[in-house]
């Protein structure tokens, strides 16, 4: 969908609604709070699928189209996604190790 939205075709409300419900979803601050039971879930539970179907449905289908070809095209060279597995099996060893210390740490004490 990103490159979908990065394409000069695709309508500038559509890219607004996606600007929006991407902001939505990773802003700290909700429409109804989290801390309230069911209801603080509930707008993260319609708003970011809801607000994308509709963006999908609101791109062009060449568009879409396109940009589908375009991911196919990328994701066949092999070497797109070990970027993201070396940054995630570092993040994972930097987690244990600090689990780890604070372990060794906390039995020295007792």
């Amino acid at each position: 969908m990103a490159i979908a939205a990065r394409d000069p075709r695709t309508p500038w409300y559509v890219k607004a609604l996606i600007f929006f419900v991407v902001a939505h979803t990773l802003s700290p601050i909700d429409l109804i709070p989290d801390f309230i039971p069911i209801l603080g879930y509930l707008d993260d539970l319609l708003i970011t699928p809801g607000g994308l179907w509709l963006a999908l449905r609101l791109i062009p289908p060449e568009v879409m189209a396109d940009a589908r070809a375009s991911v196919t095209a990328h994701s066949l060279d092999g070497h797109s996604g070990w970027v993201g597995v070396v940054l995630i099996v570092f993040a994972w060893i930097i987690t244990a190790a600090g689990l780890i210390y604070l372990f060794l740490r906390f039995t020295k004490r007792i």
